[in-house]
C-alpha cells in the first residue's frame, strides 16, 4: 500500500518557516483542491494521478518519496 506523507510535509514546513501551515493554505498555493488533500491526508489507501505527486513535489520543494512510500502489508 502506498502512504501518503501529506501531514509531515506539512508539519516539516510550518516548523522550518516557524508558523502553521494549513490544508487550505497548500491547496491556494498548489493548486491542488483541498478535498483531494484532505482525503490524501486522512483516507487510507487514497489513489491519486501523479500531476497531484507532482504539484506536491513542486509545492514542498522535495522528491517523489519525500511525499509517499510503500508499506509492505503482512502477506499470510
Amino acid at each position: 500500500m502506498i502512504r501518503f506523507r501529506l501531514q509531515e510535509l506539512i508539519a516539516d514546513k510550518g516548523f522550518k518557516e516557524d508558523r502553521v501551515v494549513t490544508l487550505a493554505e497548500v491547496a491556494r498555493d498548489s493548486g491542488i483542491h483541498r478535498a483531494t488533500l484532505s482525503k490524501i491526508a486522512h483516507e487510507r489507501g487514497y489513489s491519486t494521478g501523479t500531476d497531484i505527486i507532482e504539484r506536491l513535489c513542486i509545492y514542498f520543494d522535495c522528491e517523489i518519496a519525500d511525499v509517499m512510500q510503500l508499506v509492505r502489508e503482512d502477506q499470510d
